[in-house]
């Protein structure tokens, strides 16, 4: 009898996890998580980035960051690997953390389109509308995934000058962060197409970098021959 008991509340809580959940819960759920959700202020990552259309190249990078500096280290390049890796200082905000990409129910008017089956669970897709006119960048699509209730991908419309385009940004988990993992834009420029494509992988968080990683090296002075 308690054998029985036990199957059957196993079989009511697949069933729950396998049903599709009601539209506006999901997104209460996703606001909170949203709210929540940690960005990570140290981290060390690859990435590798694509490009066809005005220029064509492959380039495989290793970046790090802490806050807003940045060390972006190029280590190949159109699968050669490079003797010399060039490295690159800067200081800017992460243009696709999970916080700066992700639409806010604040910001933005989210429809609800239908359910995807991921496996045992639903995701749930979202036409995404600005509540102010926005130019530059802006969503108009979002996936969120139905066990974490996080954005899986983020699609997006560009445009300014002569060039306007559109992509896709897919997260996954990382440790205890929400992070990028690939993107995709195309767009035109100039009346010419133009292909992107971004990966990132190897994801650390380290607790902290020493300074000297940020801090580009100082040339040796130059050797003078004393006067004869």
């Amino acid at each position: 009898m308690m054998r029985s008991a036990v199957l059957g509340l196993l079989v009511v809580a697949l069933g729950a996890t396998t049903s599709e959940l009601d539209s506006q819960y999901v997104l209460q759920r996703y606001a909170l998580q949203m709210a929540e959700m940690p960005v990570p202020k140290v981290v060390v990552f690859e990435y590798t980035v694509s490009q066809a259309g005005l220029g064509n190249f492959e380039q495989r990078h290793v970046l790090y960051r802490s806050g807003l500096d940045v060390r972006d280290e190029t280590i190949a390049v159109d699968g050669t690997t490079l003797r010399e890796k060039r490295v690159r200082f800067e200081q800017r905000p992460d243009r696709y953390a999970i916080d700066r990409i992700a639409p806010r129910v604040d910001a933005y008017q989210l429809l609800f389109l239908h359910a995807v089956r991921d496996g045992s669970h639903y995701d749930y897709v979202y036409e995404a509308t600005p509540l102010v006119k926005q130019g530059g960048t802006w969503v108009d699509r979002v996936t969120i995934d139905g066990t974490t209730f996080l954005p899986r991908t983020v699609q997006f419309q560009t445009a300014g000058g002569t060039a306007h385009g559109s992509g896709t940004i897919a997260y996954a988990p990382a440790g205890k962060y929400w992070m990028p993992v690939a993107a995709s834009v195309e767009a035109i420029v100039d009346g010419k197409p133009a292909r992107e494509r971004i990966t990132w992988s190897d994801y650390r968080f380290p607790p902290s970098l020493p300074p000297s990683t940020f801090t580009p090296p100082h040339p040796l002075p130059l050797a003078t021959l004393p006067p004869i």
